[in-house]
């Protein structure tokens, strides 16, 4: 995604709380080209390397082929297409600028979390339980991220129960750099038609998770949301990998505060890897062969991820240091008006998993 960045302040409309930017004023200002589609009900803008799709009334926006979940609904204002600032600044931003957003960072360990065990066998089809293929899933995993220079821990490793918290609680312990647990979904209704990869990270402050079920957005930050930008790139990059690796339907970067999500203190995502109620997918997910090619999947999107991650070589990094120094203690050097949110100050108990 090679566009730039830009400081602009847009003039802000006002919709059920929140400050709404024009899509295309921002677009244009970050060098993107707009276009209307489908009767003015979806606006795409784009260029040489970026394509971004705004549908009106909808909570995502799809970047480069991969729906990422909105905090509030894209708005049409007289012909104008609006974007919550929220959303611009938690939801895209840190996806199309990393280097302004995203932390650097090494990767050495990683914690692989499959889902349930023990007395816990999460989802069921006929005789097939995931707890059984998320292990499978994590053990094929760790071999390939193994081959590919990384250490890795897992919370478990056999058909055992592990209490949600102790689940982060490893990692925090261990001292891991990504936190990464393994499930698969199942549908009661519409199993024929409910397929592919969904993606979570945590919820950011102010707002609902995207299956809220009755949470509201009155959430008092988490240990997670210190590296919610992270936790979202990461998440991007691996299910973009999932549904591009796979030729999987995408069903997006979603939201959530799940229990083994908010404790974490470092990057953290949950991944259901397809439907096991799914006719067609499900035979793949009891496949060796398919979780052999998901594992490959999920390895080149924490690769992707890295190689945005990495710290800058120490050249760099000293002239980057020598700049800031020069720079004194001007904020807006390093951040525009605008560019980064406060987090709240309400409270209130987190959603369970």
């Amino acid at each position: 995604m090679a566009i730039q960045a830009a400081p602009h302040k847009f003039e802000a409309f006002r919709f059920n709380g929140q400050d709404y930017v024009p899509i295309g004023d921002w677009a244009r200002a970050n060098g993107l080209h707009c276009i209307w589609l489908k009767r003015g009900d979806e606006l795409v803008a784009t260029n040489r390397t970026t394509r971004l799709v705004f549908d009106v009334d909808s909570h995502y926006v799809e970047i480069d082929g991969v729906q990422v979940a909105l905090s509030f609904p894209v708005a049409n204002q007289n012909g104008v297409a609006l974007v919550a600032q929220f959303d611009l600044d938690a939801a895209i931003r840190p996806l199309l600028f990393p280097s302004r957003y995203v932390k650097p960072a090494g990767i050495r360990t990683i914690c692989l979390d499959p889902g349930h065990g023990g007395r816990d066998a999460g989802n069921h089809e006929g005789w097939h339980y995931e707890k059984i293929y998320t292990l499978a899933l994590a053990g094929e995993l760790r071999d390939q991220l193994r081959k590919a220079g990384f250490n890795v821990i897992q919370t478990r490793t056999r058909d055992t129960y592990v209490e949600l918290p102790d689940r982060p609680a490893l990692a925090n312990q261990r001292g891991a750099d990504l936190f990464v647990s393994l499930h698969f979904n199942a549908t009661p209704t519409g199993k024929n038609e409910v397929e592919g990869p969904q993606t979570y990270c945590i919820t950011p402050v102010g707002a609902s998770s995207t299956d809220a079920q009755g949470e509201g957005s009155n959430h008092g930050p988490t240990p997670a949301n210190r590296d919610e930008d992270e936790s979202l790139l990461l998440a991007y990059q691996i299910q973009k990998s999932l549904v591009g690796n796979l030729g999987a339907n995408d069903r997006g970067v979603r939201r959530a505060r799940f229990a083994v999500l908010r404790d974490a203190r470092m990057p953290a995502i949950l991944i259901e890897g397809g439907y096991m109620t799914h006719p067609f997918e499900g035979r793949q997910i009891y496949s060796t062969a398919y979780r052999r090619r998901m594992a490959q999947a999920i390895v080149k999107g924490i690769l992707a991820y890295q190689k945005l991650v990495l710290p800058p070589p120490p050249s760099v990094s000293r002239a980057i240091n020598h700049h800031s120094t020069k720079a004194g203690n001007n904020s807006s050097a390093k951040h525009p008006p605008g560019e980064r949110r406060q987090p709240s100050s309400n409270s209130a108990a987190d959603a369970g998993f």
